[in-house]
């Protein structure tokens, strides 16, 4: 049986309906279990035979956690530990996502996973402490690092910059920060294929979709794809800038490109190129959300 944690978040209701197409028995929860209860996962758990556990579940308020750093914790880090531990108990392997946050993004190239982490902020630190804590208390683990997440549940990048493309002439956005936009779908398919292959190569991995890219160019991608398909009806001019003239609570990092060489050599997982995965968001996502919220 496969429990998966954070069922309702942006990735977490992407890995459900595809193990529900796996066959594989499945247990779900969401905030009703509040990890940092371990009461409350040891009591979820009861007497079911579980041998994953997926966590989906995050604290990624990025900017906020820069005023609530303990609430940031409470979840990224002493949640992820209770998680773990229960694992551990339950004798099951544990799948837990984490971020390129856990890099100052200084980095000329592709961060590896033997690149040493250094978190800028709080947000970072949380994620990294929470590694270490499944590092501390599990040794059947996957840790999968991925960056620029976006899918049909939660806010992000994406769903962002086609609503600005809805009510403005003009957008500005930053051309100086690099990295891999990683779609929601193409990343529960890496989880799923892992619990699929029994795969046993345990430890941290990478996932993003392939290719580099700036946020410029990426909202440049999504303005073209989405007036090719008529979400967006008119020009919008988009503007280049500088990180610095688009100031944020906590830093982000320059560099987010995450070497996916490892998780494709050792786990047979595949990472498609960035911009068919987005084109496949916009055309088949996209016009299924807004069906849906049509009525």
């Amino acid at each position: 049986m496969v429990w998966l944690i954070g069922n309702k978040g942006m990735l977490g209701s992407e890995v459900e309906p595809l193990l529900g197409e796996s066959g594989r028995e499945c247990v779900v929860s969401d905030k009703e279990v509040d990890i940092t209860d371990y009461n409350q996962l040891r009591d979820f758990a009861g007497k079911k035979t579980i041998s994953w556990i997926v966590n989906c579940s995050a604290y990624t308020a990025v900017d906020r956690a820069e005023d609530e750093p303990e609430a940031a914790r409470a979840v990224n880090s002493r949640g992820i530990q209770n998680i773990a531990r229960l694992a551990s108990e339950q004798k099951a392997r544990l799948i837990h996502i984490s971020t390129d946050y856990v890099f100052d993004g200084t980095k000329d190239g592709a961060y590896t996973e033997e690149d040493t982490p250094n978190p800028r902020g709080a947000y970072g630190s949380s994620k990294l402490e929470g590694e270490r804590n499944v590092q501390g208390s599990i040794k059947e683990y996957f840790i999968l690092r991925t960056a620029w997440l976006y899918g049909k549940n939660g806010p992000n990048f994406v769903n962002t910059v086609l609503r600005l493309f809805g009510e403005r002439d003009e957008v500005r956005v930053v051309d100086d920060q690099w990295g891999s936009p990683t779609y929601a779908k193409d990343l529960a398919g890496a989880v799923v294929r892992i619990i699929e292959n029994g795969a046993d190569s345990y430890g941290i991995y990478h996932f993003t979709n392939e290719g580099r890219t700036n946020w410029y160019e990426f909202a440049k991608e999504i303005h073209y794809l989405a007036r090719e398909r008529g979400i967006i009806q008119k020009e919008v001019n988009i503007v280049p800038i500088p990180t610095e003239q688009y100031p944020t609570r906590a830093a982000r990092p320059k560099n987010s490109l995450l070497s996916k060489e490892k998780i494709k050599r050792e786990l047979g997982v595949e990472c498609r190129e960035w911009k068919a995965a987005l084109e496949e968001y916009l055309t088949k996502d996209w016009p299924q959300m807004n069906a849906d919220a049509r009525g």
